[in-house]
């Protein structure tokens, strides 16, 4: 489990393989991470599968087309953030690292950014509800009620982040609350056994 709270940035150090893709990654700390932790990865929870200067991890094409990472590249810049341990401070809110789907930059003005998901998603996007962009814990401005939603980032989130290096046109992953999408399941579940 995560909290959205991104420990900072990483550098993609390497890209091997093609079916699945094993990353090397320089990451903020490597302090107490064994094989086999978790960190999350612009928001995909990812296995370490090495620990060295550089964290290794291993992508299956599920994750490589369902998220951001497939673009990944030597160089590229990511958010991480290492998974949470029991009695952490709880900052932002409880996230899996399982993207949902991808989402597009429409707009970016000074802090301000709006973030166009696919129509299926809207249901799940309310105003003032909780959401991950690429890992970051934020919380949902205006929403359009199809799929299009505005985000106002604060200076040190866009300081300790990759999302002010984010331009229109570019991709990022979202995961959706999980206390929102059960409510929303829940519902519909409800409605429809009644007819509605």
């Amino acid at each position: 489990m995560f909290t959205g709270i991104v420990q900072g940035t990483g550098c993609v150090q390497s890209v091997q393989g093609d079916a699945v893709v094993t990353v090397a990654i320089e990451i903020p700390s490597t302090e107490g991470l064994e094989v086999g932790g978790s960190v999350s990865i612009d928001g995909v929870c990812l296995t370490a599968t090495s620990v060295g200067k550089s964290v290794t991890f291993d992508i299956i094409p599920e994750t490589l087309e369902r998220t951001t990472l497939g673009s990944l590249s030597s160089g590229s810049n990511v958010n991480v953030e290492r998974a949470l341990k029991f009695g952490d401070e709880l900052g932002g809110h409880l996230l899996s690292g399982h993207i949902m789907d991808t989402a597009e930059i429409v707009t970016v003005k000074n802090q301000d950014y709006t973030i166009k998901c696919p129509s299926k998603m809207a249901e799940f996007i309310q105003e003032k509800g909780y959401i991950a962009v690429d890992g970051i814990s934020l919380t949902i401005g205006e929403t359009d009620g199809e799929g299009c939603f505005d985000v106002h980032i604060i200076p040190e989130t866009l300081r300790l982040t990759t999302l002010g290096s984010k331009s229109v046109g570019d991709h990022v992953n979202i995961e959706i609350d999980a206390m929102t999408q059960a409510v929303v399941e829940t519902t519909k579940r409800l409605m429809e056994s009644r007819g509605a």
